[in-house]
């Protein structure tokens, strides 16, 4: 968060609820997994990875901030009548990260990412630098017996424009990648922001390459929310690659208000969203603040107790050489259950007995991590993966030292394992105090069933 004068709060990234955005298009989503060509393969992640970003909430004016703790879960149903499982959790304040896992089981489909964002003041600009990364893996792929063949996305940053004064406007800028190590491709993609005099606003370039020979196969042209273009190096053939113009995206469907916990996105910010859409801003700031204070005094809590705050749904990634996550070091938490890679029915299985996603469950709170714990004392042997019914991996927190990573952020193998990217062995629970209670009218309460996510786009007043 960036605070200008007296109270221009600016953050671009925004509740946990809004993160789904690259997997709200089936159409691009599904279909990845089941082309044998690599290279074409790897062509139609790029495609999946472009055609999230005009989804994204499209300004700044009242930004809510994810709270410790804040968790949402939803869930896609499919033409095939399968469905897609998104879990999210705020799983740092200081520096904030927000760590999410979704997975289309009959698809071959698993995707482990978090969010890293950075603020910066930038005169009459502001920045969320996003320094996040995402694990994608087709699990029915793979040259490695029992793992799937791996994606490493990284993402653009963010920017606010007139902040202070002028217009304000919403920006993508700088570079991201998408990388398959096992294929050497590697695409890098720059997101361009417009100059003072001149230039487009949200254009994209970039290329498609061998990163072992070099070799460029594609380049990439267009408008990230409008038409995108994909231009053959060897044949000079150029063709649409995405339109964003008038793609319809696809968000999740949720359990309904009065059965979700009151940590998760939906009912924590329900009234603030209320007044927000009522345009009754001295009731919106009122409502969170009351959340932000509440989160001020849970943390003066905690400091004043010695304990420390525990993710509920995630947990401390085992790296470094040898660990059962090696490579991922660089997610710092992973979701603390073990799913089955290769068993789409198991798969399903696993995941709705970790939490709730689906209408009418009940959260199974025997499967929480412990809330709070002294900072002496490790994390126990029952903290390990809650639903590893197959594996023996270590408990997490249990390790003398931090996990050597053994490779950098893009996958390449790092030469020097002196430093980590993990998180110190942290333990996190709570010290949460009483839940505050979203004040719902009878005519807005949420009926008994499945519940479309607007995300909170609707609540900014920026142009992308």
């Amino acid at each position: 968060m960036v605070v200008v004068a007296v109270v221009v709060d600016v953050d671009l990234v925004g509740p946990i609820a809004d993160f789904y955005s690259f997997m709200a298009h089936p159409e691009t989503l599904l279909p990845m997994p089941e082309i044998d060509d690599p290279l074409q393969r790897f062509v139609s992640v790029v495609k999946f990875y472009l055609s999230g970003w005009h989804i994204k909430p499209p300004g700044v004016k009242k930004p809510l901030n994810p709270i410790l703790g804040e968790t949402f879960t939803g869930y896609w149903e499919y033409p095939d009548g399968t469905k897609g499982y998104y879990i999210a959790e705020q799983t740092s304040h200081h520096p904030p990260k927000s760590s999410y896992f979704f997975m289309a089981p009959e698809h071959n489909i698993r995707i482990d990412g978090t969010l890293k964002p950075r603020s910066r003041f930038l005169g009459n600009s502001a920045a969320s630098m996003m320094e996040g990364i995402s694990y994608m893996e087709f699990l029915n792929r793979g040259k490695e017996k029992g793992h799937g063949e791996r994606y490493i996305i990284t993402q653009p940053n963010m920017y606010a424009r007139g902040i202070l004064f002028g217009k304000m406007k919403y920006e993508l800028g700088d570079h991201s990648y998408v990388k398959c190590p096992e294929n050497h491709f590697v695409a890098d993609l720059e997101f361009k922001t417009r100059g003072y005099f001149s230039g487009t606003y949200n254009a994209i370039g970039g290329t498609i390459k061998n990163d072992e020979t070099g070799e460029v196969y594609y380049e990439l042209s267009g408008l990230w929310n409008g038409e995108m273009f994909i231009k053959d190096v060897t044949t000079g053939q150029k063709e649409l690659l995405f339109n964003a113009t008038h793609a319809k995206h696809t968000p999740p469907l949720t359990r309904p208000l009065e059965e979700q916990s009151s940590r998760e996105s939906q009912k924590l910010w329900y009234s603030t969203v209320q007044a927000l859409l009522e345009r009754n801003q001295d009731l919106a700031t009122e409502e969170k603040t009351k959340i932000e204070d509440r989160q001020r005094e849970e943390a003066a809590t905690r400091a004043n107790e010695n304990i420390e705050w525990r993710p509920k749904l995630f947990r401390a990634v085992q790296g470094g050489p040898g660990g059962s996550e090696e490579g991922r070091e660089n997610l710092d938490w992973i979701i603390n259950a073990h799913i089955d890679p290769h068993n789409p029915s198991k798969a399903v299985e696993q995941i709705l007995a970790f939490t709730a996603i689906l209408p009418g469950q009940k959260v199974n709170h025997e499967l929480d991590i412990p809330p709070q714990a002294p900072k002496s004392v490790k994390p126990s042997q029952a903290q390990e993966s809650l639903l590893d019914l197959d594996s023996n991996d270590a408990a997490p927190g249990n390790a003398q030292h931090k996990p050597q990573p053994s490779e950098d952020l893009l996958g390449n193998p790092v030469k020097n394992h002196n430093g980590s990217n993990n998180p110190a062995d942290v333990g996190t629970g709570s010290g949460m105090m009483a839940p505050l209670q979203p004040s719902m009218s009878t005519s807005n309460t949420a009926q008994q069933k499945p519940t479309p996510n607007p995300g909170m786009g609707g609540l900014f007043d920026a142009e992308p």
